[in-house]
């Protein structure tokens, strides 16, 4: 199974490559900073190596660092939208999160002094790797690079504090994003992936994505009408019932908490829970 990640080699500077074992193949341009995002329209097999670093040498960055849009799938499972006592819309909820929100597998989650209302979502990321506007759904699954775990980290105080998501859903230091980008082609069948988080240790989401609302395609159509989607976009695809916020009694993450997001052969997102200084 084929992984991608990025990182900051020994050097400092930023670069992306395959992990194979307990190596890294460094498939960036050597002396400066180099991103993933800007191969993905290609063929990442035929990448020549330029380096090779072990995996304990270099530091997990966000899958993609840098994209220039995160499309966040609100209300995409019914479970969820039945705690949250909302009415199922007939065309998706679409929210946006900043890429400096994002953090790396390992990462902390940090959560601020503001909130006392600080929730996980686990979510299935879709990487778009061919660009494109008006995108049919029959030829959506073209334009996917792959797939990773996601950790939409939500300030459930200001949430709500009016009908827009946006104010509680883009902090620094709460999207965890990660370890690795599986490609497209190497899940044999996504729909039977599982989308599990856990807090310390305890199952809290467990669903298949087959119970998904709006499938990928579906998702990737609608928003590609309204935007022009770019490689390396990520569009977070939405979080099962049981999120913190709605379960009795509420569980709200505090510091010395760790999440782990795991979503089936794709991998598991890890972070531990920190008060921001």
């Amino acid at each position: 199974m084929n992984r991608y990640i990025s990182f900051e080699r020994p050097d400092g500077t930023k670069s992306f490559g395959r992990l194979e074992g307990d190596k890294v193949i460094d498939l960036g341009a050597t002396g400066a900073d180099a991103w993933l995002k800007d191969v993905l329209a290609g063929d990442l097999a035929t990448l020549p190596a330029t380096g090779e670093f072990a995996a304990d040498a270099v530091k997990l960055l966000p899958v993609v660092p840098n994209p220039e849009k995160i499309l966040c799938v609100g209300l995409n499972y019914a479970t969820h939208v039945a705690e949250t006592g909302r009415e199922q819309k007939e065309h998706p909820a679409i929210f946006t999160r900043w890429a400096d929100s994002l953090i790396a597998d390992g990462d902390a989650m940090v959560r601020p002094p503001e909130s006392e209302r600080f929730d996980y979502e686990g979510e299935l990321a879709v990487v778009i790797g061919k660009g494109g506007r008006r995108i049919a759904p029959e030829n959506a699954w073209e334009h996917v690079a792959g797939f990773a775990p996601f950790n939409d980290g939500s300030i459930r105080d200001w949430q709500r504090h009016n009908i827009q998501f946006t104010p509680g859903k883009t902090w620094p230091g709460t999207g965890g994003f990660g370890p690795s980008m599986v490609v497209a082609s190497d899940v044999e069948d996504l729909a039977a992936q599982r989308v599990q988080t856990r807090v310390n240790g305890e199952l809290v989401q467990d669903q298949p994505v087959s119970d998904m609302i709006w499938d990928i395609p579906t998702v990737i159509a609608y928003c590609s009408t309204f935007t022009d989607l770019k490689p390396g976009d990520v569009i977070a695809s939405g979080t099962p019932g049981g999120v913190g916020d709605k379960r009795k009694p509420p569980l709200y993450l505090k510091a010395g908490d760790t999440v782990e997001v795991s979503i089936g052969v794709i991998g598991t997102l890890t972070n531990p829970v920190i008060d921001e200084a």
